[in-house]
């Protein structure tokens, strides 16, 4: 334990803490709503003096997510002693707030008893996102460490699929027949107080359970006590089945504006919910996924291990470089065209360079009607007729540009016309490349997110180099 004037200070603010505490505790935040670096420096110099108090006043007035931020924004090294200066600060909120793999760091030094209340403190949807990446036998402690009923709610949610609406939804919900009244609906919440106080709609079910309607809170506290529900409620509803995927669930949110919706199983009865606050949070990560896969960076988390990152990344690297090495033997086949007119290797790699981004740009806009469930089997062909004649247009255009350019600069007319038809070509390569890979790997259930751009980027290369090379083999040689 250092003394003040030996502080570390990691973000290069220096060691007047005094000073930097006051302000500190005065704005947290910056204009964006970040956390302060001075901030952050007040709080890990209280800590390092041994001084948790401090500390926690500073922290206390923030919420749960901000403080998962602190959490995630010190050093790795340093959190398990600030989370240990917060004490009860770090509670079961903060913990779900937390980025997978901090969390793992923190969860590792928490004994089950306490993970367990955690747990039980927390909706369902939340606690099975804390245990669910644990190991088994550590999974098992905590399980084992809750009581019953706890236990057996996130033991059925763990026995869904990972990522389906099974493991999303929350089974604290309210749901009544639908004899009842309006009155009778209003004394029951209020009469009972184990009911969830956390929901926007109630559920009319049945007498097995099958939800048959719903109603908004509004309605019923604007509606006269003696109003039967089954008069009231709304029987048009959007179910979401328990093993359906979740990024399909936040498509259908997305589509019918939903608040909250009912979960089915496969008999039809009611076992949980689903509210957009959950999907808001699946739609940033579904989306953040696709644009990784696309580059082939993984989950790209700033906070995943260095080693892990390397792994993930270095397979793609090791699957462009093969497919950079077809794009070179390509070339191999026209050296004597090269040897010819040098001038060709220069320009080659603008040809495939603009394929390149002509295909980056088609397959982004697939990709992306594909995950929206904008691309079906009726349109798919319109779909394929649309980006030909943009990249017929587009190809037009940077031909007729190019070949203007090169022979203003060149002064040589059959070379110019041999790169304007070049690029021409190469661009409804691209065009077509960047619609029919992601259908087709969509349609053999592959997602085209994660193995589009490799495919792409290498029909672009070859057919850039090959149709370059060949065109000036034939009309230059």
């Amino acid at each position: 334990m250092s003394e003040r004037g030996d502080v570390v200070d990691p973000f290069g603010h220096g060691d007047d803490t005094d000073d930097i505490m006051i302000e500190a505790a005065e704005a947290s935040h910056d204009e964006d709503d970040r956390l302060k670096p001075e901030f952050l420096t007040a709080v890990l110099a209280a800590v390092e003096e041994g001084d948790s108090e401090k500390a926690r006043d500073l922290v206390s007035p923030l919420h749960p997510a901000d403080i998962a931020d602190l959490l995630e924004l010190i050093p790795s090294e340093r959190r398990a002693d600030v989370a240990a200066a917060l004490g009860d600060l770090v509670g079961a909120e903060v913990i779900s707030e937390l980025n997978d793999y901090v969390r793992d760091d923190l969860i590792g030094a928490l004994a089950p008893e306490q993970l367990a209340e955690f747990a039980a403190e927390l909706d369902t949807d939340d606690a099975v996102a804390i245990i669910e990446d644990m190991e088994e036998a550590d999974q098992q402690a905590v399980l084992d460490a809750m009581e019953p009923e706890d236990r057996a709610a996130i033991e059925s949610a763990l026995a869904y699929p990972e990522e389906s609406a099974g493991r999303l939804m929350q089974r604290d919900l309210v749901a009544v027949p639908e004899h009842m009244t309006v009155g009778q609906v209003i004394d029951y919440l209020r009469d009972n107080d184990d009911l969830t106080r956390d929901f926007w709609e109630i559920y009319i079910v049945d007498a097995a359970h099958r939800p048959v309607g719903y109603s908004q809170l509004s309605w019923i506290l604007t509606c006269p006590r003696g109003v039967a529900m089954a008069d009231l409620m709304k029987r048009e509803q959007t179910l979401i089945p328990v093993d359906m995927d979740q990024e399909e669930v936040a498509l259908r949110f997305q589509k019918y504006a939903l608040i909250s919706a009912a979960v089915v199983d496969r008999a039809g009865r009611l076992v949980g919910m689903i509210t957009v606050d959950d999907v808001v949070h699946i739609i940033s990560e579904e989306a953040g996924e696709d644009i990784l896969r696309l580059s082939g960076a993984g989950e790209g988390d700033i906070n995943q291990p260095v080693l892990l990152t390397v792994r993930t990344r270095l397979v793609w690297l090791v699957v462009n470089l093969g497919t950079a090495m077809i794009a070179a033997s390509v070339v191999g086949l026209f050296e004597r065209t090269i040897e010819h007119l040098a001038l060709l290797a220069a320009l080659m790699g603008i040809v495939s360079g603009m394929g390149g981004n002509a295909g980056t740009q088609t397959l982004a806009v697939m990709v992306r009607a594909i995950a929206t469930n904008q691309v079906t089997g009726s349109n798919t062909w319109r779909m394929i007729g649309r980006e030909f004649r943009i990249a017929a247009t587009n190809g037009a255009a940077l031909g007729t540009l190019i070949g203007i350019g090169s022979y203003l600069i060149y002064g040589q007319l059959g070379l110019s016309l041999v790169f304007a038809t070049a690029i021409l070509i190469n661009n409804l390569v691209a065009g077509l490349a960047g619609v029919l890979i992601p259908v087709t790997l969509d349609r053999n259930n592959v997602d085209p997110a994660v193995a589009s751009a490799v495919f792409v980027t290498m029909m672009t290369d070859s057919m850039g180099f090959l149709t370059f090379l060949g065109l000036a083999t034939i009309f230059l040689t």
